[in-house]
């Protein structure tokens, strides 16, 4: 222990020791300023999975010894899971804190607990500019928020539900996006802006005077003056006007639209590519194979940290060992084409889905009895290596 408590100082310790776990170790995260969701671009490219995170629903489950499952028993956490904090639904604590992921590779959600140790509300924290990990003398890892206003929180980390991307060289932190996109960023706003500036340049200029000989700036600038309260203004009553000899006139005609560069589209890819999306996620015209390699590949992975983190943050080990855990259902399939919903019917005659899970599917309401799953006549429950039939109108699962 003697060996740890020289590595990690207690939070109270502002001594030079601390200052290096935090330089060197890089046991720290800093917030970009929320700079990267002020582009369209990011913004476009992280929505797709921000809306399917927030179609995953937590469930509690309990699996007995004997392979019995139940489903949300205990009141309290299913009011948690549906209503984390006065002020959200579940849908919308997880589209917050899918979003933060996103943007900064780690999200954060402080769990507040009762006196006997049950968690009862969840905060995400999102005002956060700087995170810093810190350890006490017992070598308990603990949270330091840095608030606005200069004010600061500390919180143990067992009581901070905390989701990471990119957890590569880091002991306890995700390491930010900002390094990777700062640079890829600055070449799209180039880019906006030299198209801001040709549109307005374009809705200025309406004609170009060609001067046929060499005049002075004094000259040509008497010129153009001539030419704008001759012809461009409201004056001429008359309607006429005269050719003069001494310069050619070039009418401007406005761009309405100015076509994106092959320099924009490279770079609003890549962008796309780093968030893991493509085109067609983006704007929403996948199909269903499009669809299920990308929700396999991006948002999985996530919906498996989530029920992770939040199965160890609400549980003791001994809760987990009488079979508690958090799952979170992504059956919805509303992606899915009309024939794979309609063959999913199979799948209630044999007993594997519940007809209120296939209606919802088929974005019906519940029926009353849809919650007990049934089989088919002519199929078998396999009791001790024998078929058995089944008897009646059918057999729960």
């Amino acid at each position: 222990m003697g060996f740890w408590n020289k590595i990690f100082r207690s939070a109270a310790d502002d001594g030079p020791l601390r200052v290096k776990l935090v330089s060197d170790r890089g046991d720290w995260y800093t917030s970009w300023n929320g700079s990267l969701y002020k582009s369209d671009v990011v913004r476009s490219a992280i929505r797709p999975k921000v809306k399917a995170a927030g179609k995953l629903v937590p469930l509690h489950i309990r699996e007995s010894p004997d392979g019995s499952i139940k489903v949300n028993p205990d009141a309290y956490l299913r009011f948690l899971l549906e209503e984390p904090n006065p002020y959200s639904t579940g849908q919308m604590m997880l589209e917050k804190m899918a979003t933060q992921v996103q943007l900064n590779n780690n999200a954060f959600a402080l769990i507040y607990r009762d006196d006997n140790g049950y968690p009862m509300q969840l905060y995400p924290i999102t005002m956060a500019t700087r995170v810093e990990a810190i350890r006490n003398d017992n070598n308990e890892l603990s949270l330091k928020f840095w608030l606005p206003r200069g004010s600061t929180m500390t919180v143990p980390y067992s009581d901070v539900i905390h989701l990471r991307d990119d957890y590569s060289d880091n002991d306890v932190f995700g390491s930010p996006k900002a390094d990777a996109l700062e640079s890829l960023l600055e070449t799209l706003n180039a880019s906006d802006q030299s198209i801001v500036n040709a549109v307005k340049t374009s809705a200025t200029i309406r004609w170009i005077m060609k001067f046929k000989q060499v005049l002075k700036k004094t000259d040509r600038e008497l010129q153009v003056s001539e030419f704008v309260n001759s012809y461009l203004t409201l004056d001429n009553d008359d309607g006429v006007a005269y050719a003069d000899p001494r310069y050619d006139l070039e009418q401007v005609k406005p761009n309405a639209y100015v076509p994106p560069t092959s320099l924009q589209k490279e770079a609003v890819n890549r962008v796309h590519s780093f968030f893991g999306v493509n085109e067609n996620i983006v704007q929403a015209k996948y199909d269903e194979d499009e669809w299920t390699a990308w929700y396999e590949a991006e948002v999985e992975p996530l919906a498996m940290q989530i029920a992770g983190e939040m199965t160890r943050k609400f549980f003791s080990r001994r809760e987990r060992g009488f079979g508690n855990r958090i799952t979170l259902d992504s059956g919805d399939l509303s992606f899915a084409s009309m024939n794979t919903k309609l063959q999913l019917m199979q799948m209630v005659d044999r007993g594997a889905m519940t007809p209120n899970e296939w209606r919802r599917v088929m974005n019906l309401p519940p029926i009353e009895g849809g919650d007990k799953a049934i089989r088919r006549l002519d199929t078998a429950v396999v009791d001790d290596g024998k078929a058995t039939s089944t008897k009646g109108g059918g057999k729960g699962a």
